[in-house]
């Protein structure tokens, strides 16, 4: 005779016993309880995040304070152009040119460099009174296409002649993009091909170009 093999009703499991209540949790109680878990997790993430991005901001303002604070740079000693002129002209065969301005304008380079084609330039930048840009390029034995290139093709509008010298005038204060090249006038002076350029409005640079063109008249 088989034994009985009635299936055994499952065990249930006994229902969790919870301190404060002194009873098992209804079903109720366990969702509520559950909710407020849920709830104080997503808080805590909240206030994780705020704080994360507090931390990202006061770090930007921070960085951002200390590049708006950072001491400016020491003043560049001025360069004196004259005497820069005399040094180089015992490399070359000219005079090289070295405007008399009055106070207020800054030269911020003045040397000999070594242009396309081998072409040697003597070059000096100044910084007008308005803190505008004005240069005098003075290329030594140059020809037609150094000349085109460093003045990147800028179109003939005119001629004028200062103090015997004779300007063909390139104006690109209406072209987008023209940079210091905004004004440009070109003269043949011996052996010097010499360029003035820059961004200047008409009072600073008719004294600069009346400054260069005497030295120019007087060589």
């Amino acid at each position: 005779m088989s034994p009985d093999r009635t299936p055994r009703a499952p065990r249930q499991r006994p229902q969790r016993v919870v301190a404060e209540l002194g009873r098992p949790e209804t079903l109720q109680e366990t969702f509520e309880r559950k909710a407020a878990a849920s709830k104080r997790h997503r808080d805590n993430q909240t206030f994780t995040n705020l704080a994360a991005a507090v931390i990202v901001c006061l770090a930007v303002v921070l960085v951002m304070v200390l590049v708006v604070l950072r001491p400016d740079p020491a003043p560049q000693d001025p360069i004196d152009v004259a005497a820069a002129a005399d040094a180089a002209e015992a490399t070359v065969d000219v005079e090289l040119v070295a405007p008399a301005l009055p106070e207020g304008w800054a030269a911020n380079a003045a040397e000999l460099r070594t242009g396309s084609g081998q072409v040697l330039t003597w070059y000096a930048g100044y910084v007008t009174p308005e803190q505008q840009f004005l240069s005098v390029t003075q290329a030594i034995d140059a020809n037609p296409t150094w000349l085109a290139q460093a003045i990147r093709d800028a179109r003939e509008t005119g001629e004028r002649t200062v103090d015997g010298i004779a300007w063909t005038e390139h104006d690109q204060r209406g072209l987008e993009g023209a940079g210091n090249l905004a004004y440009v006038l070109t003269a043949e002076v011996g052996a010097s091909t010499v360029i003035v350029a820059g961004t200047a409005d008409d009072v600073e640079l008719d004294a600069f170009v009346e400054a260069v063109s005497e030295q120019l008249a007087a060589g």
